[in-house]
């Protein structure tokens, strides 16, 4: 099978799969980085190589490029950039998150795509660090340092996390794992 029929193939396989399997973020739905990867290498098999190098690395920010081949035929390159001080997944994982976005916006430009190039995962870290009411929420809840100001946060953000979950529910998780990680060391202090 050519390489151009396998890509058609695989495309196609990965447009009947995405029902009941993207994230719908603001109205719109985002396939994730590993459905993309899971139908292609379903689909393609060994034929399909994806070849990831660094771009750029420093105490600050990770760059990286993605290769798509099929059958040792070059299809497609997808890049990324990740800051360490973006989140604190990136503190300690700016390489792997990079490497994932890279890979996505690659399969992403072989056609692999529900509503854009951007992955779910990417949408959802762009709308984070760009809306201020999450980046308050997060500061108010590492100022946390006591109950009472840890209910008070409770009850302050009881709407923002319930309109959060159902709009973004990607940041929505990452949120809620800095929220236990604050919460069990408040528990840990013996603080709640």
């Amino acid at each position: 099978m050519a390489n151009i029929d396998k890509l058609v193939q695989a495309v196609n396989d990965f447009k009947k799969s995405l029902n009941g399997h993207t994230i719908s973020i603001h109205g719109k739905d985002y396939a994730t980085v590993a459905m993309r990867v899971a139908v292609a290498r379903r689909v393609l098999g060994t034929s399909l190589d994806i070849v990831t190098k660094i771009i750029h690395i420093d105490a600050d920010k990770v760059v990286m490029q993605a290769d798509i081949f099929i059958d040792g035929k070059h299809i497609s390159t997808g890049h990324s950039e990740e800051s360490r001080k973006a989140s604190r997944i990136n503190a300690t994982s700016a390489l792997e998150n990079s490497e994932t976005s890279a890979v996505g916006r690659a399969l992403a430009f072989c056609a692999f795509i529900s509503d854009g190039i951007a992955s779910a995962e990417e949408v959802s870290t762009a709308i984070e660090q760009q809306d201020k009411k999450i980046q308050t929420a997060i500061a108010e809840l590492n100022a946390v340092s006591h109950k009472g100001s840890y209910q008070e946060w409770i009850s302050k953000n009881k709407t923002f996390l319930s309109e959060l979950k159902a709009n973004n529910p990607i940041t929505y998780q990452n949120f809620m794992e800095q929220f236990t990680t604050t919460k069990n060391n408040l528990i840990n202090k013996g603080v709640i």
